[in-house]
Formats: structure tokens, sequence, C-alpha cells
């Protein structure tokens, strides 16, 4: 039972959430990550859990790939292909065909190519780089940078006007998939039909959704996508982000940084840049073998997972999440500012605490909550997040943590007190 006098276990939803458990086609794959019974961890859409086989794999890359066979690994171990081929294991996860996606540099690096490179492809009258004005921050300050730089001028604007603003000025659209803070998902199919209908090009950021969720990058016409895989595709910690151009727009990419990696010839050493052909034109220097490897290992548990399942599970998770809220969290002290339609949502729910006299501080409650073996995280200044990967995210996952939240905001406001009284 709880201890709180006014607020109960509910044994319904832990037998409901049971039931759920047992019959989830994805609950085996829980097994796969280093995770343990006793706790909750709801992070994984900023950092997602080590897969157990990872390891291992990384003893042979350091042992015998790097300590035995070194320089010869480039070749022989497949070191020089590996961004490439990455690439086209991530792709299937993102609705991409072979030969469009390239791993390697971080998220900040690929949007700064693809923003730049985009513009590049517009006519000069097209002055405007639209850019989602709930962007993650570094999105924005690349933004504003690749503008400076190709004298252009960026137009931030709230993600529902975003098709309205729309326009003949505009060179590209820059778009977040799924909002960091909120878990809104954004209409990618729309705005990309509307981006193109005003002749504009679009990048989407696919952090919070790669892994989450079906994308459908070739089936909606995209035209660049950037993304990392230390979230739902458990790469790691600053594992390798990737770079999407579409097929009909490789062999006019400009990358703003051409580096010998993605030379036509790179052993030439010719002092002039011919770009290679198709998803090697986004690299650039030499990549994190040690990361990459580890991401390519990680990589393994998604065979033979379909995202279509991954989405109905995922919704299933946070729908029965904010029911179990609803259940244990007395009334007014939280508000969730994740959507509740599926078709505006990720795969995440935020949970806004409400200020005033009585109101709980959202950071003291988070750290309560991982004291309590519960993992979220806080986003100031008033914002608990909780993401849900359903690889190894189970019901009972949700339940308790719902049934913890309640536990720490009753003690934490004073509601405890407040119904004993009663």
């Amino acid at each position: 039972m709880s201890d709180s006098p006014g607020f109960p276990d509910s044994p319904d939803l832990q037998e409901r959430a049971a039931a759920l458990d047992s019959a989830d086609g994805l609950a085996k794959h829980r097994e796969l990550f280093a995770l343990d019974d006793e706790g909750v961890y709801l992070d994984g859409n900023s950092l997602g859990a080590l897969p157990r086989h990872v390891p291992g794999r990384m003893a042979d890359v350091i042992t015998r790939q790097w300590g035995e066979m070194r320089i010869r690994s480039w070749d022989e171990s497949g070191w020089w292909t590996a961004p490439e081929r990455i690439g086209d294991r991530i792709a299937p996860l993102v609705g991409a065909a072979a030969g469009q996606v390239v791993a390697g540099d971080s998220t900040s690096v690929n949007v700064f190519k693809a923003v730049v490179g985009a513009v590049r492809l517009a006519p000069e009258s097209r002055d405007e780089v639209l850019v989602d004005a709930s962007t993650f921050p570094t999105d924005g300050y690349i933004a504003e940078s690749a503008a400076r730089m190709t004298g252009r001028r960026v137009v931030p604007v709230a993600p529902a006007d975003l098709a309205a603003a729309l326009g003949p000025r505009t060179a590209v659209a820059l778009v977040n998939h799924v909002d960091y803070r909120t878990g809104r998902l954004q209409d990618l199919p729309g705005l990309t039909a509307a981006a193109h209908a005003a002749g504009a090009l679009t990048v989407w950021d696919l952090c919070h959704s790669a892994g989450a969720l079906p994308v459908g990058l070739d089936a909606h016409g995209v035209d660049f996508a950037v993304g990392c895989t230390y979230k739902y595709l458990n790469g790691g910690p600053g594992a390798p982000a990737y770079l999407y151009v579409a097929a009909r727009h490789q062999a006019a990419f400009d990358s703003p940084l051409p580096g010998w990696h993605s030379h036509v010839d790179p052993f030439g050493m010719t002092p002039g840049y011919a770009p290679a052909d198709g998803a090697a034109r986004g690299r650039v220097g030499t990549p994190d073998i040690l990361s990459m490897l580890a991401l390519e290992a990680a990589l393994d548990v998604w065979e033979g997972v379909a995202v279509e399942d991954v989405r109905e599970k995922s919704l299933a998770l946070t729908d029965f999440f904010l029911e179990c809220v609803d259940r244990y969290v007395p009334e007014g002290l939280v508000t969730s500012v994740t959507p509740v339609p599926h078709h505006e949502r990720g795969s995440q729910v935020s949970l806004r605490c409400e200020g005033g006299a009585e109101g709980a501080d959202a950071g003291e409650v988070m750290r309560e909550l991982v004291a309590r073996g519960v993992v979220g995280d806080f986003r100031r200044p008033d914002v608990l997040r909780f993401g849900f990967t359903p690889l190894y995210v189970g019901f009972a996952d949700a339940e308790r943590a719902a049934r913890v939240l309640g536990r720490v905001l009753r003690r934490t406001t004073g509601a405890d007190l407040g119904e004993a009284q009663a």
C-alpha cells in the first residue's frame, strides 16, 4: 500500500500493467540491455541504455583491431567504410533507402552542413532561413551562423505558424520533428509538402524521433535530415550523429566542410577538392572509430524489429503513463504539456509542475524521483520529462513511475497532511 492515507496504490493498474507486459511482443528485447529490475529508466530520450553485447564487441575492436592489426584495420576491419555502412543501417529506421545516410560528426556539425548545403541550392532571391522558434538551442545557434555565412537571415517562427510563413523568400526551413521540451510531434509530411509548394527546402532534426516512431524521409520527400544516435538508437554518450541527403540532391550538394574523407580520391592528396559521389560527400575528416563501432554494435538490437511496432507500443506506454498519473497524482499538482492526440505526440511525456505557494519545485521533485529509483530528467524552469524507449521500458515501469511521482509530489507539496486532516 501507499505511504499516503488518501492515495492508496491501485492494484487494478498494477494488474493491467502485468497483463500488458505479458502480451508485449517487444518485451523480450529488454534483456538485451544492461538494466536491472531495481529502478525505472525513463531518460532514454537523453541517453539510451547500454546494449549488453557492446562491451564485448568493443574489447575486440580495442585489443585485436587496434592493438594487433593497427593500421591494417582501416581496410581489413572495414574502418574506412564504417560511416556509409552504419548510415545504411540507420537508413531503414528513418525510412530512407541505402546510399543517402552517412554517420559521423555531431548533430550540430551536420545541421551546419545541411542548412548551408540547402541554402546553396536556393536562388539568391530566397534570403530567409525559417527556424522552428522552439528548437533545441544549438540548432538555432548553428542556423544563425549558417545564415551569416551565406548572406541570409534567420526568421524564428512558431511551429504552428511555419506553413503560413513559407513564401517566395524562403530558402530552407529547419524544424525539429519532436520538440525536446514538450514531446510534441510536428507534421513532417505536411510541412515538407508546404515547403516544396513554396519552392523551399527542408532540414529536419530527428534527434527525438529516430528509433521511436516511423519517419518516412523518402516517402515524404524530405530534402535533408540530421539526428543523433545516443538517444533511442542507444549508441552511447557522444556517439556519432548522421546526415541524410536525398539522392536527388546529392550531385549538387555543396558541403561547407569539404574534408579529405569526402574527396573523390582521398589518397590522391591533391590541392583541389573534388567531391565524392553519394552519401560519402557528407563526410569531413577522420571519424571517431571507437564510438563509430560502438554504435554499429548497438544497432544490432534492431534486428527483426519493425519501427511501426515500436510506435504502437510507445503510444500505448505514454497513454498508460498519463492514465496512471491521473490516478496517482492529486489534481492541480502537474499538467501535461505533451499533446494527447497520437499524431501530435513523440515518445515522451513532459509534465509541468504547477507553481504558486503550494507548488512543487520541479528540480527538487526530479532529484527525489531519481533517489527513489525513477530516472527521468528536468528542464528549467518547471518541466519533468519522462522518455519511453519501447525496446526496454515496460508497462510496469510506467505504473511504478507514476506511483512514485504521486508520492513525491504529495510529500513535497504537503498534500498528505491536507488529506490526513480532511
